[in-house]
């Protein structure tokens, strides 16, 4: 009895706030399995409040993972591709419809994160899937997974191709997120590391190494590379780095401190070793 009292007040807050355009809220309620702590179950939900306009907010406690985490998109994904890489990872999250795209390729979701515009029917995943309905619609539900989950490298596969708008808008969500975490673009054929500053890595001597600008960033120096970026700045409009090679196996960029993140975009084939060196 205490605990549907509970729910028609906060039911009753929440009809409040809205009315008074103060926060949208999305009520969901908790089973005392989960509030205890204890591992969430289908149709668990968790309370997210964001403010009416600007950024959306994390939940209070973010799915934390303690390897590579695989996001996937609505977009083109390869069934064998998807399989590849989530045996590699240790969490599996879909972007809304990237869900339907993981249970297509035989796999379970960890979670489905997003507005659930575009997904089939969240009832379909099994007991262990954890369901977040984010409702704010000033992100994609790219950005929502990665405002609402922490690890130490994640790879997005199916945010590129496809639709033209939805490539443009994950490049977007990484030019927010690329100076806080590490990001990692996948297709069939190349990979994109969202770097947010300077770095030192192996990418293999003679391989093709393109660098492209999220934003401006202004290079103080650089080594390892055909054609060198010393003082150079890369802005979309002005100079971008594309289709440079490596004269060495590590590659070295050094970067002013404010500059915005930037995309290293190499051969899909690197993708376990560039993993092993963040």
């Amino acid at each position: 009895m205490a605990w549907h009292k509970a729910r028609e007040a906060a039911l009753a807050i929440s009809c409040f706030l809205r009315q008074h355009d103060l926060v949208q809220v999305l009520w969901v309620f908790l089973s005392p399995s989960l509030r205890m702590g204890t591992p969430a179950r289908r149709g668990d939900t968790i309370e997210v409040t964001v403010p009416v306009q600007g950024l959306g907010e994390a939940p209070s406690s973010p799915l934390a993972f303690e390897g590579a985490l695989l996001i996937v998109g609505g977009g083109q994904v390869a069934p064998a591709l998807l399989r590849a890489l989530a045996a590699q990872a240790s969490g599996l999250i879909g972007a809304d419809s990237g869900g339907d795209a993981i249970v297509a390729a035989g796999l379970v979701p960890d979670a489905v994160i997003g507005d659930m515009d575009s997904v089939r029917d969240t009832r379909r995943f099994p007991a262990r899937t954890r369901i977040l309905t984010i409702a704010e619609q000033d992100t994609t539900d790219f950005e929502k997974c990665l405002y609402s989950t922490s690890a130490p490298v994640t790879i997005a596969i199916g945010m590129t191709g496809g639709r033209f708008d939805h490539t443009l808008a994950a490049l977007h969500a990484v030019a927010r997120h690329g100076k806080d975490r590490w990001i990692i673009l996948v297709d069939e054929h190349d990979l994109a590391l969202v770097v947010g500053g300077s770095v030192a890595i192996s990418v293999g001597e003679g391989e093709r190494v393109s660098l492209y600008p999220l934003g401006r960033t202004r290079f103080r120096s650089s080594r390892g590379l055909v054609y060198r970026l010393d003082g150079l700045t890369l802005e979309q409009g002005r100079a971008i780095g594309t289709s440079n090679r490596a004269t060495e196996d590590i590659i070295e960029l050094v970067t002013e401190p404010d500059g915005a993140p930037y995309l290293l975009i190499v051969g899909r084939d690197h993708l376990a070793a560039i993993v092993g060196q963040l």
